[in-house]
């Protein structure tokens, strides 16, 4: 027996040992790759020294002789904090993912080939001004330099993934950034998406309740619109959805989660620094790390800091010693979904305005890991590229004998974008920047301004022309061959939304719409938000002037409008009015949460219980509202639409039928369906988050989900890699935090400000900045949540141009010299 357990202790042993081996093993490959911010290197592509500075937040402050230079090392810089990163998005805007993950991103890659966003982006090249095409150069010149230095200096194939998802990295291009770019339009991009929700939603539900599930901006008039079957006709009443995989790798974005910013600025009229103020925070998918990146560059045209997205050689958010600028979707509706007939004596022919024509046609090979190639039949009309069936549910929409095409300003191979945006950012005022930033076409931005003197707004991107007499006006999938639906090229940019030295000292934008123009000049009728805009305009107008301090209160306010006004309306019946009920019962804990809410001011703090009860509430009763008329339909409608609940309520042209459950015979009223729906709630949430409602937090259901795309779901890595934290906000607050809206906890926080940034420009260097995660992309740095804790709890850093202090707490200086100049160490 001792001889047993010695062999078993010997075993144990053994077994720990190999344990730890293999886990030091593990980390010293994967540290082999954390770059040394320290030292000097000899590198091919510039003409002088150039510094990196990287100040104790680890945000660079890049110092050259020349902008060539600068940008040669903002990319050695983006390359060494975010390489594994910015590999992945040239693969998605390729359409080469499947290379890497096997059949779960086939899909993916199906959708990216016959967007052919890469291609353009190639053929965009030649687009572009000398000054960017010489700053893409030198950009793609530094990445490629740390390439080298990977491949020569050991340097752990670069980042940790590289050994999980081992594939060889080609050299960076001019072409890749503006893909990059493009990527980022398809992300922001959701016009085609609402218009393949409508036309479903049409089919199920007559054509006045359509205006009450899916509402106009309330501000505008309800515009008349055609029933989807009768326009194109041959279309099933109800069609089975076809998901769209859920994988965060998809650049494809939900209903209600295509782009949101906050964007606002004071004039001097309105200050109290005695210049202007300008606060920013654009909304992206929450992700580990985020896709900002902190840094600062030194320009010929003058210094300028703020935030970058790693493969763009581009401030997109931030400020030099004389202008700021922020960025905002503009909600433009860039894109058309068209009904193409195939001919049916012919399948390679389509309808056009003339007759039949030829679809352009090429071939395309996807290489599957694991698994045989695909060769996908790309095809285009001259409304643009057919998509497949599962793409925004288009094959629930699409009659017999036809096939889809998307038209979308982004389709474009003479792209000047990146050059417009590389302008705008070395302007000094506000009318050089609004002039150069006219030749830009996509993402439509709504771009806030604010120089020494003044401040301003303007729609930046292109804007369809369609004819006046356009079936849908563009807001349903529309025939392709009729003249009427076809775009007749862009609005004149001098048509843009814009807003110089506004009479009232302030200018803004939550997403909200920006002009009441009557269709085709109308820009858009799917815009972001009408709720936060009302939040924000009380804020701005709540005080005669403004400091760097109350915009920054205004960008963290986490005070629902949308709950200080439907509460008194859902629950306008049920306060006050139940029995006395025991302990433990359904009616006591109804009485307990509305005596909760009664008392709550609608902050959606990440410590109360009210915005859990709330949201949940909300939450239940939408979907009582409409399951019974919608069915598997009602899925498609993840977040609440306050302007429906709104319309129900206040009974607005009959919108209270809906509280009326149709398969019922008794008539059940709204205040039924409210007492109901805040039942099913409390329900849910004792089964999910416990009984006691005093004690529930919002932030334990509302963390925020920086999760790593690629790793984020691997038991283990996933404890290493994901950067979860309790967060205040909601979908309809200033400080936004949007929510999922699906799977077991539909209030995980996804899209929200992952970077802010407030200037003040009576004191520049007061100006500060934060992103949600850090600097760094390599989950054993101390840099890659640095600056997760400062988001969460509302705080920032400098954002300053002061050299000195810059250096005086520099936690590393890089010196790049050129080949000419000392070897490297």
């Amino acid at each position: 027996m001792a001889r047993i357990f010695k062999w078993l202790m010997w075993l144990a042993t053994g077994a720990v040992v190999l344990v730890v081996a293999a886990v030091v093993l593990v980390w010293y490959f994967a540290s082999r790759s954390l770059p040394d911010y320290d030292g000097t290197y000899t590198v091919s592509g510039i003409t002088a020294p150039v510094e990196i500075v990287r100040d104790n937040a680890d945000v660079p402050h890049i110092f050259g002789q020349s902008d060539e230079d600068v940008f040669f090392a903002l990319g050695y810089a983006h390359a060494q904090d975010r390489l594994w990163q910015m590999t992945m998005l040239r693969r998605t805007v390729q359409g080469r993912l499947s290379e890497l993950f096997g059949q779960r991103t086939v899909k993916i890659d199906n959708l990216m080939r016959r967007l052919d966003l890469y291609g353009l982006a190639v053929t965009s090249v030649k687009a572009q001004d000398a000054p960017t095409t010489a700053a893409l150069t030198a950009y793609a010149a530094g990445v490629n330099a740390w390439l080298g230095e990977i491949n020569t200096g050991s340097r752990g194939r670069g980042a940790p993934e590289m050994w999980i998802f081992n594939a060889p990295i080609a050299p960076w291009q001019p072409a890749d950034s503006i893909a990059i770019l493009k990527l980022l339009a398809l992300q922001l991009s959701g016009q085609a998406n609402d218009e393949v929700l409508r036309a479903r939603t049409s089919l199920v539900v007559p054509a006045e309740r359509l205006v009450d599930i899916l509402p106009d901006d309330p501000t505008d008039g309800i515009a008349a619109l055609p029933d989807y079957s009768a326009l194109v006709g041959d279309v099933p009443k109800y069609a089975a959805n076809t998901r769209w995989p859920d994988d965060p790798l998809s650049p494809l974005m939900g209903h209600n989660l295509a782009g949101a910013s906050n964007a606002w600025a004071a004039g001097i009229s309105r200050s109290a620094t005695g210049s202007t103020l300008l606060a920013s925070d654009p909304h992206l998918q929450l992700t580990a790390p985020t896709v900002w990146y902190l840094a600062r560059l030194q320009l010929a045209a003058g210094d300028v800091i703020g935030g970058t997205i790693p493969g763009l050689p581009l401030v997109l958010s931030g400020r030099s010693a004389d202008l700021g600028w922020g960025i905002t979707t503009a909600y433009v509706d860039d894109q058309d979904v068209h009904i193409e007939q195939i001919n049916p004596d012919n399948p390679n022919q389509y309808r056009t305005p003339d007759g039949w024509a030829d679809f352009r046609a090429r071939d395309s090979i996807v290489t599957i890991k694991d698994a045989p190639a695909i060769t996908l039949k790309l095809k285009w009309t001259d409304n643009g590229p057919v998509l497949p069936g599962d793409v925004f549910d288009l094959g629930t929409v699409t009659p017999p004998g036809h096939v889809t095409s998307l038209s979308w300003t982004a389709l474009t191979g003479d792209d000047p974008s990146l050059s417009a945006a590389m302008a705008m950012m070395k302007s000094r005022t506000i009318e050089e920047a609004i002039a150069a930033a006219e030749p830009y076409v996509a993402p439509a931005q709504n771009l806030t301004l604010a120089d020494r003197t003044d401040v301003a707004m303007k729609t930046i991107g292109a804007i369809p022309r369609r004819d006046p007499n356009h079936q849908s006006k563009g807001r349903l999938p529309s025939y392709g061959y009729l003249p009427e639906n076809r775009w007749q090229g862009v609005m004149p940019y001098a048509d843009n939304p814009e807003f110089v030295a506004p009479e009232g000292g302030i200018v803004g934008n939550t997403n909200n719409k920006t002009v009441d123009r009557p269709f085709p000049n109308h820009v858009s009728y799917n815009w972001g938000d009408t709720q936060r805009v009302q939040r924000w305009r009380r804020l701005m107008q709540s005080r005669e002037v403004h400091t760097r301090d109350s915009f920054i209160e205004a960008q963290l306010d986490t005070v629902s409008f949308t709950a200080r006004s439907l509460l008194p309306l859902v629950g306008a019946d049920l306060w006050f009015t139940g029995d006395a009920a025991e302990d433990g019962t359904p009616e006591r804990r109804r009485q307990i949460a509305l005596t909760l809410l009664a008392n709550w001011n609608g902050e959606m703090n990440e410590h109360l219980p009210e915005p859990l009860i709330y949201a949940a509430w909300m939450r239940s009763l939408q979907d009582r509202l409409i399951r019974d008329e919608l069915g598997p339909l009602a899925t498609e409608f993840t977040h609440i639409d306050p302007v429906f609940i709104e319309r129900v309520f206040r009974d607005v042209d009959g919108a209270s039928v809906w509280c009326d459950v149709i398969q019922s015979a008794p008539v059940e009223t709204c205040t039924d369906i409210a007492r109901q729906s805040l039942d099913d709630a409390l329900t849910w949430i004792g089964e999910t988050w416990g009984t006691n409602l005093e004690t529930l937090r919002w932030g334990d259901a509302h963390q925020a989900a920086n999760d790593h795309p690629t790793l984020g779901k691997v038991p283990i890595l996933q404890w290493f890699v994901n950067i979860r934290q309790s967060t205040s906000g909601g979908d309809n607050t200033l400080m936004r935090g949007q929510t999922s809206g699906t799977g077991a906890n539909p209030f995980l926080n996804v899209h929200a400000a992952g970077y802010r940034g407030v200037y003040d420009f009576a004191d520049p260097d007061s100006s500060v900045f934060v992103t949600a995660t850090g600097q760094s992309g390599h989950f054993l740095s101390r840099y890659y949540d640095n600056l997760g804790e400062l988001w969460r709890r509302g705080e920032y850093i400098p954002m300053s141009l002061d050299p000195d202090l810059a250096r005086a707490a520099a936690l590393g200086t890089m010196r790049l010299e050129p080949q000419s100049g000392s070897k490297s160490p």
